[in-house]
């Protein structure tokens, strides 16, 4: 019988595994993860890409967000339970590497670092666009290596500094898409003067070809759209390594989660919906926020979502690196990346991990520059669907981890997943489902059949990848074992 894994330790300190300096620092304040999780689940996708969505499905564009918002919430109450318990900057890499082998969590834990750095690359220059739209003069490569440099400069500074740029950006967001919602909730309940009645209302969501005008199958359509919009919930749990309490943080943010995703997913776009008629022209020519703000009469719609765009793509990018760097230090912490990633400088930087994680980023955003419809394009759909394999392993992972937890320190389960284990079964079950739907998706490059099945094959040599590194570790083991024996 075989003997269950151990949990997993807290970040190691001075004198950690491959880490001659003091480790990570404990310099995100309460405040800073509070932003941080409420920021994490609103990016740029929000707010660029909800205007195909809508095209798509119509009002039924609602339940595409609920349906994802539902799953989101469940996987961050997995991830919340083991995270709450063990903290630490490997998150669920972390916890996949103790629940189901080594192979696990090299697997997904580069998988992971992979889809940030090609993230970088990709909000670099949505970014670099916007600026150049207001200042020609530099060109826009140029601004992608200005955003990109001075989001390096403020990771390698300190993890406060990190904290301290994230609660700004992550600030403006919330408050310009709560702003959005209550001033567009007041005008389509008819509260707000000087807005045309005949647009705005409830009417909307029935009037113009039913609730679901394409037929319910495009709802499934719309979570393929909006699905990846998502990503990013879960840095909280990964930023808790380095807080003053990360087990009051996890809980916290795990516990909010709903609301984040009510208010600002399902609740702005639901103002969308009813202040505009779902096949309005302005919705797809303009994009799905400024055509709402237009038809508030707000001056200046376009450069005004403009600047909540780069705030937006801007906080990507910063917790982009900041994430991809902690996840490459704790996979050099256990062995399973160069040990100098592991390093760190006095004031807890690792160093080398974010180097590493930029010097990738600029190699995409040349990429993109370079050969956009090729190399550029293979990376983005070879790392398209890793959010769904992130979500899939934290399920998997907190099926066994529950165990150990019960097992070892029952104290720990401080939040516990509802309904185990059947409601992570269901979970993974839907998660399953949509990359299964997704390979229904034949049309254009980026299609959902082409980013599953990239995604799968560089999934796959990664993974070939872990077994064999675990099967020498083994091998050795075994060697040195028979050695000393002998001996």
């Amino acid at each position: 019988m075989t003997s269950q894994p151990t949990l997993a330790k807290a970040e190691s300190g001075p004198g950690g595994p491959g880490e001659p300096g003091p480790g990570l620092h404990a310099g995100l304040k309460n405040r800073h993860l509070s932003m941080i999780a409420i920021g994490g689940v609103i990016g740029a996708g929000l707010f660029v890409g909800s205007s195909s969505g809508i095209a798509t499905a119509g009002p039924g564009i609602l339940l595409s967000y609920a349906l994802v918002g539902m799953l989101v919430v469940l996987v961050m109450r997995m991830l919340g339970e083991m995270s709450a318990a063990n903290p630490t900057s490997g998150s669920f890499s972390a916890h996949a590497d103790r629940a189901l082998g080594r192979w696990a969590g090299f697997s997904i834990g580069w998988l992971y670092w992979f889809f940030w750095v090609v993230v970088l690359a990709v909000e670099a220059t949505a970014g670099a666009k916007i600026l150049e739209g207001w200042i020609p003069a530099v060109p826009q490569w140029g601004w992608a290596l200005i955003v990109m440099v001075v989001l390096t400069a403020t990771n390698l500074v300190s993890v406060s500094s990190y904290g301290e740029f994230e609660f700004w950006f992550a600030g403006i967001k919330v408050v310009a898409i709560g702003a959005f919602v209550v001033v567009g909730g007041l005008a389509v309940f008819g509260v707000l003067p000087g807005v045309d009645s005949a647009k705005a209302g409830l009417g909307n969501l029935t009037d113009h070809g039913g609730f679901l005008p394409n037929g319910p199958g495009a709802i499934l359509t719309g979570v393929l759209l909006v699905v990846f919009s998502f990503m990013g919930s879960e840095i909280a749990t990964l930023a808790a390594g380095e807080s003053e309490d990360p087990q009051r943080a996890v809980t916290k943010s795990t516990n909010s989660i709903i609301w984040r995703i009510g208010v600002f997913y399902l609740g702005s776009i639901f103002v969308v919906v009813t202040l505009l008629p779902w096949n309005d022209p302005s919705i797809k020519q303009e994009g799905s926020y400024v055509a709402a703000l237009d038809s508030l009469g707000i001056a200046h719609a376009g450069q005004l979502m403009n600047f909540i765009v780069l705030t937006s793509v801007l906080s990507c990018l910063n917790s982009g690196l900041y994430t991809a760097s902690r996840m490459a230090f704790s996979l050099g912490e256990r062995g399973d990346a160069p040990k100098v990633f592991a390093r760190t400088t006095s004031r807890g930087v690792p160093l080398a991990a974010i180097i590493a994680s930029v010097v990738f980023g600029f190699v995409a955003v040349f990429f993109n520059y370079r050969f956009p419809d090729s190399v550029f394009l293979f990376l983005v759909n070879s790392s398209g669907a890793v959010a769904l394999f992130v979500w899939l392993v934290i399920c998997l992972s907190q099926l066994r981890m529950r165990k150990i937890i019960q097992a070892e320190s029952p104290e720990k389960l401080i939040v516990k997943m509802w309904l185990y284990p059947y409601l992570t079964w269901a979970t993974a079950a839907l998660i399953v489902f949509v990359l299964g739907y997704m390979l229904t998706d034949t049309e254009g490059a980026s299609s959902g059949r082409t980013t599953v099945l990239l995604s799968l094959a560089v999934a796959g040599v990664v993974v070939l990848i872990a077994l064999v590194k675990e099967s020498r570790i083994k091998a050795k083991a075994k060697a040195d074992s028979v050695q000393a024996d002998v001996s």
